[in-house]
């Protein structure tokens, strides 16, 4: 029996801090994405905006949002972005005063009654100068508008690779050309998408020839992994070969947070 025992013990240890090693990485996953689910109050809501939109066609708000507060300085500066001499269903909408309604049929066109504002001069259709015209537009409010006709502030304090994914508070402009119910300025909670830098290609193949040494995570900005690994020679292969199938699905990313480019 005591030589069975001597046998089989060195085994057993080698075994032993194998599963060590596996299980710590296991574990070091797992905390992370439940760090990742305590410190997003977001998960499980949407903006009411969103929930709203949902339950009918028809906007019969009776409350027109107040218009914000113009500056003296901005209501001067308006005539020098308002080219005159244009059609009036070109102007930018800094450019006219609209009498909008707010019983349109959602998602369908609707005509209002626009004006150009003093010291702009615009046409119609025939040549001649109006002072009133009828404006065409779809009929939603601005945070309804498509993406690609607002712009919006990034952030670059949230993280983009956690789980789940991040969302920040974002302050949105619509563009100038673009015409829409409400105030053209308005909140929106979007996901944390902004680059540092940091190029998953480079990253895939530090991982893979010099993953052993940790070069990976040094590039990523994660040193205290990138001092593990090296010193534990990539966990004696267990991590190394864990971390370059991370990287390649894009789980473990930039130390900033940041998306790779």
């Amino acid at each position: 029996m005591a030589t069975i025992c001597q046998i089989w013990r060195p085994d057993r240890g080698r075994c032993f801090k194998t599963y060590g090693i596996i299980i710590l990485l296991c574990t070091d996953l797992v905390l992370q994405c439940v760090d990742g689910y305590l410190s997003s109050p977001h998960v499980g809501q949407e903006p009411p905006y969103t929930r709203d939109a949902q339950h009918g066609p028809v906007i019969t708000s009776p409350v027109v949002p107040a218009a914000s507060a113009v500056s003296p300085a901005e209501e001067e500066s308006y005539p020098s972005k308002c080219p005159s001499g244009g059609l009036c269903s070109r102007l930018p909408a800094d450019c006219i005063h609209c009498d909008y309604q707010y019983n349109c049929t959602y998602g369908k066109p609707a005509n209002f009654t626009c004006k150009p504002k003093k010291g702009v001069h615009c046409i119609g259709g025939s040549g001649q100068q109006q002072t009133n015209f009828s404006l065409s537009i779809i009929c939603q409010f601005c945070w309804q508008l498509d993406p690609s006709q607002y712009r919006c502030s990034n952030s670059t304090n949230c993280m983009t690779v956690s789980c789940p994914r991040k969302r920040y508070n974002a302050t949105c402009d619509v563009l100038d050309h673009v015409h829409c119910l409400g105030k053209r300025r308005f909140l929106k909670r979007l996901f944390c998408n902004w680059t540092g830098g940091y190029k998953w290609s480079t990253a895939l193949a530090l991982s893979i020839t010099l993953g052993g040494f940790g070069a990976d995570r040094f590039y990523l900005g994660q040193w205290r992994e990138g001092l593990g690994k090296l010193f534990s020679f990539g966990g004696l292969g267990i991590w190394t070969l864990i971390d370059v199938l991370l990287i390649g699905v894009g789980y473990v990313g930039p130390a900033d947070g940041s998306l790779y480019i």
